[in-house]
C-alpha cells in the first residue's frame, strides 16, 4: 500500500459495488469537515487537513460553530440551527486564519448537521455571475437544436470550455445501465476519444447510481490524495458512521481510484442528468493531471446540467406524444375495420398496413379460436401455435409480453430468429389462447465498447484494466420495443376488450330478441297452417262442389269465373306451404353426415321425370364427390334447382340441363346450367330474394320461395350462391359447400 491507496492485488471488484461510499469515515484533503450537534451546535466530528489551522485555532471538537476557527463561522450560526432536513445551503466564502479562503456550505440529512470548507482555488470566479454570459449563450443555444445528440453535444463542448478538463463525454444509460457515449468534446489529444463507445453496467454500480441522483455534481480532483479520517469525540467513539452524501470532499472507493488511474485520468467529475426523477446518463469530465474545479465552476455546471436535463426531458417527451399521436390515428382506423363486422378478429387484418404500422413491425399474428392468420414477414403457421402455446404459461407483466431477443428465453425460436427475433404479444381472451402477436427481425449489429467486458486479465480489478475499443457482434436481437410500442400495442387490447363486451351485450340482447321472434314465429306458423290453409281448402272444395252441380247452368264467363278461383285458392295454398317451409328451413335442426352427392342428384331427377311432361330433354350430370352436408335440406335444394331449371326450359326446342362440380382449396362448386329462357342479369341481386320473380305467373308457375329456400340452406351450410345468365339464352345456378377432413373427389 502506498499514499494511503490498497494496491490492486489487494482491491476486490465485486466488493466495490457493496462498498459503504455514503460512510467512508474520510474526506478528501481540499478543505474541512465540521460534523455538528443539531441542538447546540457544537462540534462532534472533524476532519481537517492542515496543521497549521489546528495550531492556530487549536482542536474544533466539543466547541460551538462560532468559536472554532478563530470564529470565522460565527456568522453562520444561524443558518445553520434554522437548515431544513435534506438541504445543503452555500454560506459564503471565509477566510480562515493559518489557512486561506474557504467556501463554506452548511448540510443536513436527517438529524446530522455538517458545515463542509473547502479551499478556493486561486483565479477562480468571484461569484457564479461572472459565468452567466456562458450560461445565457448555452440556453440560447438549445432552442435551436432539435435532436437530444445535439444537445448533448453542445453541453459537452460548453463544460469542456468552462472546466478546462482534457475531455468531457456525456454519457446515457440504456435499459440495462449499460451507458453509451452520444456526445464528446476534447480540448487537447491528451486523452484518446470514446465518442460511441459503450460501458458495462459494472463501471457504476446501482449504489453509486443512487447516489448519482441524489448529488448532481460529483469532483475527484486526485486520483493519488491522501484520505483526511473523520475524528470523533469520545462520547461518540461507538456511534454509527456518519452519513457524508451530500459532501463534495467525500472521500471515494480506492477501486474507484484504481478505475481512474487505469482509464489515465488524474481528476474526473461527473455531472447528473435525470429525466423525470430517474437518472437518463451523466456528463463525465477527465483531466490527464489533477485539477480542481472552483466551487462556482461546479454550480455552472450543475445548472448547465438541469437545463440539458429538462431539455432531454422535452424533447423525448415531445417525440413521444408525436409517435402517440400517429399511433392512435393508425389505431383508429384499425377500429373502424373492426367495429362495423361481426368477425372483428378476421377485420383487424384487413388492414395489414396499419396492423404492423401500430407497432413498427414487420410481421404480424392474430391467433383466435384455434385460427392463425398472418401478415407480412411471420415464422410459418406451424411455429407461430407453438409460440402461442409457450407464450400461454409464460409469466408476464399485465397481459403483455414483450422481448427483443426471444431465442434467449425460448432456445427453439433460434430456428426463426431472421424474422422474428423481437416478439411483442397482447393476449385478448382469459379463456382460450386468442394472440394478437408482433414480430420484428433480426438486426445484427456491431457495439463497440470501451475494453472487452468479458476478457479477464486475471487481475482482481480485470476487465477494467483496459478501456481499448472491443467489439463485439450481437445477433438473434431485434431492434427493442420502446414504451410508445407497448403503450399502442395495450391500448389495442383494451379496445378490443370492449368491442369483445359490446358484441357480447348485444348477442345477448339479440339472443332475447330472437327468442321472442321465434315464439312469434311459431305463433305465426300455427295460425297459417290452421287458420289460413283450411279457408284456401274450404274454396277450393266448395267451388269444385259448385262446378260439379251447376256445371250445366252456367255460361262461359260464370265458368271462367268458377275456375280462376279454384286456381287462385290453389295458389294461395301452395304460397302459405312454401312460406310455411322456408319459416321452418331457418329454424330447423341441420344433421350433417358424409353423404354421396351424385346418389342424391340421380334420385332427385328420377323423382322430376313426371314434370318434363313427356319431353325430350338432354341431361349431362358429372361424378359428384362426397360432402359433409343434412341430406334432407339438399335435397331440398336439388328439387329446387332442378324442378326450376326443367320449368324454365319448358319454351326450349332441344332443352339440355348439366349438373357440374369443381373442387377449390376450401370447397365444393356445384352448378346446375340450362338453356331455357334465361334471366336479365341487371336482375340478379333480387333472384334469391323471399317473393321474388323475374317472370310474370302467366309464363312460369311458382311463389318465388324456392331460390330463397336454397339461399338459407347452403347458408346455414357455410356456403355461397350466386347466379348467371342472359335472356333467351339460359341461366346457370351456382352454390358451394365448404370443405372438409377427410373429403375426397
Amino acid at each position: 500500500m502506498s499514499n494511503g491507496i490498497p494496491s490492486e492485488s489487494a482491491l476486490d471488484l465485486s466488493a466495490c459495488a457493496r462498498e459503504p461510499i455514503r460512510t467512508p469515515g474520510a474526506i478528501q484533503p481540499y478543505g474541512m469537515l465540521l460534523v455538528l450537534d443539531p441542538a447546540s451546535l457544537v462540534v462532534i466530528e472533524r476532519a481537517i487537513s492542515q496543521p497549521a489551522v489546528l495550531e492556530a485555532h487549536g482542536d474544533p471538537l466539543g466547541q460551538p460553530v462560532e468559536a472554532v476557527l478563530g470564529g470565522a463561522l460565527a456568522s453562520c450560526r444561524a443558518a445553520l440551527a434554522e437548515l431544513a432536513p435534506d438541504t445543503t445551503r452555500f454560506l459564503g466564502a471565509h477566510a480562515i486564519a493559518g489557512g486561506c479562503t474557504h467556501q463554506v456550505l452548511g448540510h443536513r440529512v436527517g438529524d446530522t448537521l455538517m458545515v463542509e470548507l473547502e479551499q478556493s482555488v486561486p483565479g477562480e470566479p468571484g461569484s457564479l455571475e461572472d459565468l452567466y454570459p456562458q450560461i445565457r449563450q448555452f440556453m440560447g443555444a438549445i432552442e435551436r437544436l432539435g435532436t437530444t445528440t445535439e444537445l448533448c453535444q453542445l453541453a459537452a463542448e460548453l463544460i469542456c470550455e468552462l472546466t478546462g478538463f482534457d475531455r468531457t463525454l456525456v454519457y446515457q444509460f440504456d435499459k440495462e445501465w449499460n451507458g453509451a457515449v452520444v456526445g464528446e468534446h476534447r480540448n487537447n489529444e491528451l486523452l484518446p476519444s470514446y465518442m460511441d463507445l459503450r460501458f458495462p453496467e459494472s463501471d457504476i454500480p446501482a449504489q453509486a447510481r443512487a447516489l448519482y441522483r441524489q448529488n448532481r455534481v460529483r469532483l475527484i480532483a486526485d486520483n493519488s490524495y491522501q484520505p483526511v479520517p473523520l475524528l470523533r469525540s469520545a462520547e461518540r467513539a461507538e456511534g454509527a458512521p456518519t452519513d457524508l452524501s451530500p459532501v463534495m470532499l467525500r472521500s471515494v472507493s480506492p477501486v474507484h481510484l484504481q478505475y481512474m488511474r487505469n482509464m489515465g485520468t488524474g481528476a474526473s467529475m461527473s455531472v447528473s442528468l435525470l429525466r423525470e426523477g430517474e437518472l437518463w446518463g451523466l456528463i463525465s469530465c477527465h483531466n490527464q493531471q489533477p485539477m480542481r474545479v472552483p466551487y462556482h465552476v461546479r454550480t455552472a455546471c450543475e445548472f448547465i446540467g438541469q437545463i440539458l436535463s429538462l431539455q432531454i426531458s422535452l424533447k423525448e417527451r415531445a417525440l413521444g406524444v408525436e409517435q402517440r399521436i400517429a399511433r392512435r390515428a393508425i389505431q383508429v382506423r384499425l377500429l373502424a375495420q373492426m367495429a362495423g363486422d361481426t368477425d372483428f378478429m378476421s377485420a383487424l387484418g384487413r388492414d395489414a398496413k396499419s396492423l404492423l404500422a401500430l407497432t413498427q413491425s414487420s410481421g404480424a399474428a392474430i391467433v383466435h379460436r384455434g385460427a392463425c392468420l398472418l401478415h407480412g414477414e411471420c415464422p410459418s403457421q406451424a411455429q407461430v401455435m407453438a409460440l402461442v402455446q409457450w407464450l400461454a404459461v409464460q409469466p408476464h407483466e399485465g397481459d403483455l409480453f414483450q422481448t427483443d431477443s426471444l431465442s434467449g428465453r425460448w432456445k427453439e425460436a433460434a430456428a426463426f430468429s431472421g424474422v422474428a427475433s423481437g416478439v411483442l404479444a397482447i393476449s385478448i381472451s382469459q379463456v382460450h389462447d386468442s394472440f394478437v402477436i408482433w414480430f420484428r427481425p433480426e438486426v445484427v449489429r456491431t457495439v463497440r465498447w470501451g475494453g472487452d467486458p468479458r476478457k479477464d486479465t486475471g487481475g482482481p480489478l480485470s476487465p477494467r484494466t483496459s478501456f481499448e475499443s472491443w467489439k463485439e457482434t450481437v445477433q438473434q436481437q431485434s431492434l427493442p420495443w420502446d414504451a410508445v410500442d407497448q403503450d399502442a400495442a395495450l391500448e389495442l387490447r383494451t379496445a378490443i376488450v370492449d368491442i369483445v363486451l359490446r358484441k357480447a351485450e348485444e348477442m345477448a340482447a339479440l339472443n332475447e330478441q330472437l327468442v321472442r321472434s321465434n315464439k312469434e314465429l311459431e305463433a305465426f306458423s300455427y295460425s297459417v297452417s290452421h287458420d289460413l290453409r283450411a279457408p284456401f281448402r274450404h274454396i277450393v272444395g266448395y267451388s269444385e262442389l259448385l262446378w260439379s252441380s251447376a256445371q250445366d247452368k252456367l255460361n262461359s264467363s260464370e265458368k271462367r269465373f268458377v275456375d280462376t278461383i279454384v286456381e287462385s285458392a290453389k295458389s294461395a295454398g301452395r304460397l302459405v306451404d312454401d312460406l310455411l317451409s322456408f319459416s321452418q328451413m331457418g329454424r330447423s335442426t341441420m344433421g350433417q353426415i358424409n353423404m354421396e352427392m351424385g346418389t342424391l342428384v340421380e334420385d332427385v331427377r328420377h323423382t322430376l321425370e313426371m314434370e318434363a311432361e313427356g319431353r325430350a330433354i338432354t341431361w349431362k350430370i358429372a361424378p359428384l364427390p362426397r360432402v359433409e352436408a343434412d341430406p334432407g335440406m339438399l335435397r331440398l335444394v336439388w328439387q329446387n334447382l332442378l324442378s326450376n331449371a326443367l320449368k324454365f326450359t319448358r319454351d326450349t326446342p332441344a332443352p339440355a340441363i348439366e349438373v357440374g362440380h369443381e373442387r377449390t382449396a376450401t370447397e365444393d362448386v356445384f352448378f346446375v346450367k340450362d338453356n331455357g329462357c334465361g334471366f336479365d342479369m341487371r336482375y340478379v341481386d333480387k333472384l334469391f330474394g323471399v317473393f321474388q320473380r323475374l317472370h310474370h305467373s302467366d309464363e312460369f308457375e311458382g311463389t318465388g320461395i324456392g331460390l330463397a329456400n336454397v339461399h338459407r340452406i347452403i347458408t346455414r351450410h357455410g356456403g355461397r350462391v350466386w347466379a348467371q345468365g342472359e335472356l333467351g339464352v339460359g341461366a346457370t345456378i351456382f352454390f358451394t359447400i365448404p370443405l372438409h377432413h377427410g373429403d375426397t373427389a
